[in-house]
């Protein structure tokens, strides 16, 4: 059966039928009511121009018409922000009232009976199909570049905020804006350990965070991922917490800064928390939960010459003593100075405890009861459990 008459006739008024595609879908499917989304002479050209190339395809009888217009459908509709589900049912409708319109045209075409109209039917539904598959398909591959590209940018401004570039308050107030974080804080910067380059040790940590409320933005790098946190509520704090807890990862937090102008200063700080956490397993570290800590963690190089002299007595000790007072000292500390407490951490007699002590104080050289000798064998002790010899330290003590 021939409809190239009725494609011909109404290829004549081309114009008209993608006029009133464009106000039936702009009726019909409430997305596309917003012209500031989707401008009238937008829709009107998207319209004229698929109505073209199926009325050209009736004309000329193609059997592989050119999907171009319905690609650049897909990908308009994804430039502009419109849903795929949307845009494939307006394309719907516009297949619909076309339709119609060469059935309304062919009762004026003696040569073409309601049978043939019928057989034809099943063709347009087919050629919706294939058109309705390239829109989707230009719609999926735009929207994954739009995306990434949105990734790339978001990752970029984290990147300047963290360097310092920015500087002037307009564009701070830009890229906050951009990054979908309040101009004002408090704030919290946030770094963690990544197993292996381009792993996120924190993965969907900004969706997580965005449930319960609390904006963030995230950079990858090859051996961390770090982001800032608005805690713009007296309880954000606690509940990024509880989130990051969640993700299993070697973390450290920055203490609270109201202006970006600071993050530079704020990702020192929370990689000095992640420094001085202690272990290799998982953890979160607050710098302010620790401030001596995070001091050693500063500085390597003096914290490394520190143990060297504060517990060289020590260190000179066969492995499995010098592990055992070690581990000992460890647990007095975290027991704050109790040898009952430390003893029951430690599966001991509070005596062994009491014992270990005098022989410290005896290779020391100093009592445990002068605050000069405890804080610098606190600091100390921060700087060997931070470094490789000191987990090696924990380990065997044990194991002893």
């Amino acid at each position: 059966m021939d409809l190239s008459g009725v494609a011909s006739a109404l290829h004549a008024r081309l114009p008209e039928l993608g006029e009133r595609m464009a106000q039936r879908i702009r009726s019909d499917v409430a997305a596309y009511q917003d012209a500031s989304l989707i401008p009238f002479d937008s829709l009107r050209r998207s319209c004229t121009a698929n109505a073209d190339l199926i009325l050209s395809h009736f004309s000329r009888g193609d059997d592989d018409p050119d999907p171009s217009p319905a690609r650049d459908t897909g990908r308009l509709r994804a430039e502009q922000g419109m849903p795929l589900a949307d845009t494939l049912h307006a394309y719907r409708i516009g297949f619909e009232l076309l339709w119609s319109e060469i059935i309304e045209e062919s009762r004026t075409h003696p040569e073409v009976t309601d049978a043939q109209l019928v057989t034809r039917s099943a063709e347009i539904w087919s050629l919706f199909g294939r058109y309705a598959e390239a829109v989707a398909a230009a719609h999926r591959e735009t929207t994954a570049e739009l995306t990434q590209q949105r990734e790339a940018r978001r990752s970029a401004l984290v990147e300047a905020l963290f360097t310092g570039v920015l500087v002037d308050r307009t564009t701070l107030w830009e890229a906050a804006r951009e990054l979908g974080l309040p101009e004002q804080g408090p704030y919290a910067v946030v770094a963690a350990v990544a197993s292996a380059p381009g792993e996120e040790p924190l993965a969907g940590v900004e969706a997580a965070l965005r449930r319960d409320h609390l904006p963030s933005a995230w950079r990858l790098l090859p051996d961390q991922q770090i982001g800032v946190v608005a805690l713009a509520t007296p309880t954000a704090e606690t509940t990024s917490l509880r989130v990051l807890r969640r993700a299993r990862a070697r973390v450290g937090v920055s203490p609270c800064f109201d202006s970006l102008r600071d993050a530079p200063q704020a990702l020192r700080f929370a990689r000095l928390a992640l420094a001085g956490l202690a272990g290799t397993g998982p953890g979160v570290a607050r710098f302010d939960d620790n401030p001596l800590a995070m001091l050693v963690a500063a500085a390597p190089s003096e914290a490394a010459h520190l143990t060297e002299v504060v517990l060289a007595p020590l260190l000179g000790l066969p492995v499995a003593e010098r592990a055992r007072l070690l581990e000992t000292l460890d647990h007095w500390f975290g027991a704050a100075g109790s040898a009952a407490d430390a003893a029951g951490t430690l599966f001991v007699h509070p005596n062994t405890v009491r014992y270990r002590l005098r022989r410290v104080e005896e290779l020391l050289g100093r009592p445990l009861s002068d605050p000069r000798a405890v804080a610098d064998l606190g600091a100390a002790l921060l700087a060997h459990r931070n470094s490789g010899a000191g987990r090696g330290e924990q380990a065997a003590g044990a194991s002893a």
